[in-house]
């Protein structure tokens, strides 16, 4: 029963529409003042904004007219007109929240309006996308409006030099994908110095498909790591011996050598399992026989034996990495694209290398890390657009604080969403697909068939294939055909199979996209005809219900399945969907077993499905438990992010500070105080009476550490009123005169050999703690065997280690000062160039890495239930021979089993 109060007042939603649509209205009456402007008049609207903003007036205030200018630049640049409810959207984005539109509804042109008001104020506003030929297609489209208002657009790519970056960073507006700019922030933050730098004010940020890179690239990692230490003979040998193990048969059994928990994707070794693989080492040599595979000495091998079992049973080729030229790419699993150059992280990469048999490339050491939940908090107002966030608006509310305001349509929804149908194998499952799609097609329209692996999208073209069925396939292996394919994905009869529809980014135009045909055309009449016959094919499309998408599975996100869902149905046009799904499919065989032992009790013949309602609430229902627990894994990354992140902003703050230049010498001269300080204690404790005093011990401290001969027991024998407080001073004093008697031969040079140098020991310190902290991470979940809260102890060790880092650091700077050898005025220059060259020579590595340590914990209690929730929800079964289709049926819904769980699908 919906809630009283919403009846009366309306949702939050209806509220904030109603408030904006306020808004609407005072931008639709300058609409009129806008088109008597001249092109030139319009132009310089801009330059007026600008000149406003300077003098005091908020963005806010500016909004009505500078969205009115973007309307009729978008008319005169483009012949594109925002639609009110893409002017709504624009507010939305505005005011720094998520705006859910439904596909096909414009969000690349809604994107324009906060662009270009949040552009007045100076600060480069970032418009994030899902990979760099949308980023580069939005550019160039909507560049055209931008640079007719005056602006400039920049686009920020994988492989461009630094000075392009530099350029593209300095534009008004900044097109890119969310890896690159959060590559780029860390790449700034490794930068040499300030002209070294790229990214500038992190100020207003449109995140395009902002469910898939805030919610599922969040589950990950950014890493920049570098080449460490050759192993691959090692992986190589120790991937000959995985095959040799069995898999436990079940949960219950006490066989096998290894477990697997396909809900935690996780994979352990047994007892037996534990002496077997002891045995076959000390039998390959790799082992002392009287050793351990749990020795501290061994706890390496113990790492590269987890690592090669969860290669072998955790990733599948072709459902999560495909082997291409010779190496090993992984597929993102939200996208179905390949990931060239991606990596995961711990070994894993180099241990699916050796079971394939190609080139194993060195493991990589950690230069720098952030989450994407950690960077896009940075942005002083962030806001996202997507065809489906409501399912995810608490995650969006709580982890960044970003509201949800789902946008009406332009015009009314008319696609049908049909239930599902189940059936008892994959096979009967595809053939089922086959006979559907041969029958929409015989009715000229379109299919779109969604598959969630490239294995099954490639199964699938076989059994197309024998079935004589045209088809064309988009997925990771041919993403470049992709933009060509989709252009014609809805023309009459043509079939596309697909590997998830998530981020294409590309709409579905009924009849084929008549943009691209056109544009391969020059000559008037033949562009004529291409209408006319366009204008036919849309025709038929539309009588024959639009476009037809068929989901080959139920994906562990509702959101994944809406958005393919979402691909047909837009703007107003008809459309149809259906999910077929089969006891095998993931999801029905880990969440929902027991459906197996329904279907088979109500006699079931084969080809046979069942549809139902109730079953499609039973499947959402696992899906709310999966994501459930896919939002506890990304909270928990955050949670232990968040320790890093201070630790993190204080490291780059330090960085930026220092090369700015910014009271070097001060903060110097206040470490070097700091350091003889704490060094004083270990020879002079506090408080105590100069008997206990090591005097000796102290003179030689001062001569190792700061190179300097000091005769201590000289002056307290000279002088027997010296007391420890006086004699502190004297030391510290006697140390700083002697530095200030070099730096005075430098001058300023000085200060850019103390900037060099303490950059050079804080970069590599830091690349030392990520590390001891990737270690930490990795083990820390095991301390709840001892009753600890683990997230408890990451805090406290993670605390103690920065605190031993910034000690290192103030001790090392000094030392390294004090005995420093000074031959040249421009020695700063030498020490920068030297670690530039050792950085060009260091072969970087960009990885998205897999958070398997986090994912190692307990599940959420969502997830842990989810099976028996899927089990309690299921309709009762008798007890009873086979059902005959006439009879009852066995559900008690007092119909016939064939007008029920009996009907054909």
């Amino acid at each position: 029963m919906a809630n009283p109060l919403t009846m009366i007042f309306g949702s939050r939603n209806d509220r904030v529409l109603r408030r904006i649509k306020k808004t609407v209205t005072k931008i639709n009456a300058l609409e009129e003042g806008m088109k008597a402007l001249d092109d030139d008049a319009l132009r310089a609207k801009t330059t007026e904004f600008k000149t406003r903003y300077e003098e005091g007036e908020s963005l806010d205030s500016l909004l009505p007219e500078a969205f009115a200018v973007v309307r009729e630049g978008g008319v005169r640049a483009m012949g594109m007109r925002h639609f009110d409810v893409q002017l709504i959207g624009g507010v939305v984005l505005h005011e720094g929240n998520v705006a859910e539109m439904r596909t096909g509804e414009g969000k690349t042109l809604v994107a324009t309006l906060p662009a270009y008001l949040n552009a007045l104020s100076g600060n480069s506003v970032h418009l994030i996308t899902v990979n760099d030929y949308l980023a580069s297609r939005d550019a160039a489209w909507m560049g055209k409006l931008y640079n007719f208002l005056g602006l400039e657009v920049g686009v920020v790519k994988s492989g461009q030099s630094q000075e392009e970056k530099r350029s593209a960073y300095s534009a008004d507006i900044v097109y890119g994908t969310n890896n690159e700019f959060g590559f780029d922030y860390l790449r700034d933050n490794m930068a040499f110095s300030m002209a070294d730098k790229m990214q500038g004010q992190l100020a207003f940020a449109i995140v395009d498909e902002v469910d898939s890179i805030l919610i599922d690239e969040a589950r990950t990692p950014l890493i920049i790591s570098g080449a460490a230490e050759d192993s691959s003979e090692l992986y190589r040998k120790i991937n000959t011996l995985i095959p040799r193990l069995t898999r436990r048969s079940s949960e219950e059994a006490e066989d096998g050598d290894f477990v697997i928990d396909e809900k935690q994707r996780t994979v352990e070794l047994t007892e037996d399992g534990h002496e077997l693989v002891e045995t076959m080492l000390i039998e390959g040599g790799l082992l002392n026989g009287d050793d351990s595979l749990y020795a501290a000495t061994n706890l390496g091998l113990l790492h590269h034996v987890n690592a090669a079992l969860r290669a072998h049973n955790l990733f599948q080729r072709n459902v999560e990495y495909i082997v291409q030229n010779g190496q090993v790419v992984l597929i993102d699993e939200h996208t179905g694209r390949t990931m060239p150059g991606r990596r995961l992280s711990e070994g894993l990469h180099q241990a699916i290398e050796a079971k394939e048999n190609v080139n194993i490339q060195a493991e990589s050491q950690t230069m720098a890390s952030t989450t994407f939940q950690n960077y896009f908090r940075l942005y002083e107002t962030l806001s996202g657009m997507t065809g489906t966030a409501d399912t995810e608006a608490f995650e969006f509310r709580q982890i960044y604080g970003l509201e949800c305001v789902v946008i009406p349509t332009n015009l009314p929804m008319k696609r049908k969403d049909m239930n599902d149908l189940v059936f008892m194998s994959k096979e009967e499952k595809l053939e089922a697909i086959v006979e559907e799609t041969r029958t929409i097609i015989e009715n000229n329209a379109p299919v779109l068939v969604g598959t969630a692996s490239v294995e099954t999208s490639e199964e699938l073209s076989d059994y197309f294939k024998k079935a004589n069925i045209e088809h064309k396939v988009l997925n990771a292996k041919y993403h470049e055909q992709e933009a060509e394919i989709i252009a014609q994905a809805g023309r009459p009869g043509v079939v596309t199979i697909a590997t998830n529809m998530a981020g294409r980014g590309t709409d579905i135009v009924l009849g084929g996209n008549l943009e691209a045909e056109l544009a391969s055309l020059d000559d008037d009449g033949a562009k004529e005809a291409a209408r006319a016959a366009w204008e036919e094919r849309h025709q038929a499309v539309l009588d024959a219900g639009g476009l037809h998408i068929v989901g080959t599975e139920r994906h562990e996100s509702r959101r994944i399945d809406n958005q393919l869902r979402g691909r047909a149905g837009r703007q107003g046009d008809p459309g149809a969907s259906r999910f077929f799904i089969s006891l095998d499919d993931n999801l029905m065989r880990i969440f929902m077993g027991n459906m197996a032992g329904v279907m088979q009790k109500v006699g079931m013949e084969r080809g046979e499905s069942i549809e139902s309602r109730m079953v499609s609430n039973s499947i959402e229902r696992a899906q709310r438990k999966v994501e459930g627990r896919n939002f506890d894994i990304r909270k928990q990354l955050l949670e232990y992010d968040d320790v890093a992140n201070d630790q993190r902003q204080i490291i780059y703050s330090q960085r930026d500070q220092l090369l700015a230049g910014e009271g070097v010498e001060e903060m110097i001269t206040n470490i070097r105080a700091d350091v003889i300080h704490s060094g004083i204690d270990r020879f002079i404790p506090p408080m105590s009476v100069e008997e206990q005093w090591d005097v000796s011990g102290l003179e030689q401290y001062l001569k190792t550490e700061f190179a300097q001969d000091m005769p201590v027991a000289t002056w307290l024998d000279e002088d027997t009123n010296l007391h420890e407080e006086t004699l502190r001073e004297r030391i510290v004093a006697s140390v700083q005169s002697t530095y200030d008697e070099k730096s005075s031969l430098m001058g300023e040079a000085m200060r850019q050999i103390e900037t060099q140098v303490m950059l050079q020991v804080l970069d590599g310190l830091w690349k030392e703690h990520l590390q001891t902290m990737d270690q930490l991470r990795q083990g820390i979940h095991l301390r709840a065997y001892a009753n600890k809260n683990p997230k408890q102890e990451y805090k406290r060790e993670a605390f103690e280690l920065f605190e031993a880092l910034l000690e290192r650091l103030k001790q090392e700077v000094v030392r390294i000062l004090s005995h420093l050898q000074i031959k040249r005025q421009d020695e700063a220059e030498l020490i920068e160039r030297q670690r530039r060259e050792e950085a060009a020579r260091q072969k970087l590595a960009f990885q998205h890495a897999e958070a398997s340590v986090l994912s190692e914990g307990e599940p959420s209690a969502e997830a842990q239930s989810a099976q028996s929730a899927g089990a309690t929800q299921q309709p009762v079964v008798r007890d009873a021979p086979k059902v005959g289709r006439n009879d009852p049926c066995p559900c008690g819904s007092g119909k016939k089993y064939k007008q029920c769980h009996g009907a054909l699908g």
